[in-house]
């Protein structure tokens, strides 16, 4: 079967696209005010006027998404306000200090928690990025190495579980449920997250180690004395704690712990950050944690709007077709190279116009680790400019002005992770 772009619906796809392109890029218009805008002209072309229903059902699409966001926000925001984020990552650079490879893969992985609880990777590079930059830079890693290390962990932590967007959406593509990803995200991230660990943070914390004691010592014991205001006691993990117990209770005894929700968890862990830590103030962290996941929420408003017109004007169906009619070499390629640069858009967008069609298309295989590898791929245009979300927040936390910098020191990392997708979806049952 032949792909023919003259069909309506893929003129439909390039005047979205098309649309979309302008607007945010020629004229500047946030993502999701461009999406919207590509989605009402997708309408008005294809004879449907403007469908005010269809838009409202697609900007509350992933309203469930979003609210897992900004209640994971919020709990970040309060971990961070009393001061577990900063005092967990002086005690861990202390202990390890002459230990490179633990204190590599202990940075690595501070870096991906966040990712890991609210599913975004700004977050992670926001929060955890911030904390350990001026140590990371003090301890003699590249600035442009520092960025592209924060990006990836941060990219690999929003792949990891237990939260993953992409995944969740790709799943929900095809009514499969968000259930046995744990350990294929597991499969699928933590492998890259060390070897790009090694990659562009070991050579130097294991020059520094060799260094031994010396001037540059005191600066980072200063730079640490800072950060471990609040000291690091079981008590100050409490909203850790409360976490583990209320999403872990409720998958280990489904029929006596309640199933609250994982909006409603998030919130109440945060609560009892209440307890323990420094003096904080709850309204200025949920202010705080509100205003970072607005971009995220609007952006997944906007790609609810654009794939609501997509379905209704048939271009949905004609992606899923076009995947279906490509051949398997073929099909590995466009996984490899589409996902990531669509993802520029969005990663949830990638996933949703994507990851479903690529999904449907190799159904026979295991579909929680084919999504699972998708999911990963999808991530990768988190790097990808103009938005980048990943990235260009990573430089911007170093200092660094050129982000192309840091794409260029990503590149490597991006081609390994998207192989090693590639690999996972070829190997999904024996996975």
């Amino acid at each position: 079967m032949t792909v023919e772009w003259f069909w309506p619906e893929g003129f439909y796809t390039l005047v979205m696209v098309g649309v979309f392109a302008l607007a945010s890029f020629a004229f500047r218009q946030p993502i999701a005010v461009a999406l919207a805008i590509a989605a009402i002209v997708g309408a008005l072309i294809s004879g449907n006027g403007v469908p005010v229903d269809h838009l409202i059902e697609g900007a509350f699409g992933y309203l469930d998404t979003i609210l897992i966001i900004v209640c994971a926000m919020i709990f970040m925001k309060t971990v961070q306000h009393i001061g577990l984020m900063e005092s967990a990552a002086a005690w861990m650079i202390r202990r390890f200090r002459v230990l490179p490879f633990r204190l590599t893969m202990g940075i690595t992985a501070l870096l991906m928690l966040p990712g890991m609880i609210t599913g975004s990777s700004s977050a992670a590079v926001l929060t955890a990025g911030a904390i350990v930059t001026p140590t990371l830079l003090r301890l003699g890693v590249p600035p442009v190495k520092a960025a592209a290390a924060i990006a990836l962990a941060a990219i690999y932590g929003m792949t990891a579980p237990p939260i993953n967007i992409p995944a969740m959406i790709i799943g929900g593509g095809i009514d499969m449920p968000y259930v046995g990803f744990g350990i294929p995200l597991l499969i699928c991230t933590v492998p890259l997250a060390i070897f790009t660990g090694m990659l562009l943070v070991y050579p130097s914390l294991k020059q520094s180690a060799a260094i031994g004691p010396g001037g540059e010592d005191k600066e980072l014991e200063v730079e640490l004395d800072r950060m471990a205001r609040v000291r690091l006691t079981p008590r100050l993990m409490l909203p850790f704690l409360v976490l583990v117990v209320l999403l872990g209770g409720e998958r280990l005894f489904p029929q006596i712990a309640p199933s609250l929700g994982m909006p409603l968890a998030f919130l109440l862990a945060a609560a009892s950050g209440l307890l323990t830590g420094q003096k904080w103030n709850p309204m200025e962290a949920a202010t705080e944690a509100v205003q970072a996941a607005l971009p995220v929420a609007g952006i997944l408003v906007g790609v609810g709007m654009f794939i609501q017109i997509m379905t209704l004007t048939g271009v949905r169906g004609f992606f899923v077709v076009s995947a279906l009619a490509l051949p398997a070499w073929l099909l590995y390629v466009g996984i490899a190279t589409s996902l990531p640069l669509f993802g520029a858009v969005s990663a949830y967008g990638s996933a949703t116009v994507l990851g479903v069609p690529f999904l449907l298309a190799l159904l026979g295989r295991d579909e929680i680790v084919v999504g699972s590898a998708l999911s990963l791929i999808a991530g990768l245009g988190d790097l990808m400019p103009p938005t980048a979300l990943a990235g260009l927040f990573a430089a911007q936390v170093v200092g660094v002005k050129n982000y192309f910098k840091v794409l260029k020191v990503c590149l490597l990392p991006a081609v390994v992770t998207a192989a090693w997708g590639i690999l996972i979806i070829i190997g999904a049952d024996w996975f």
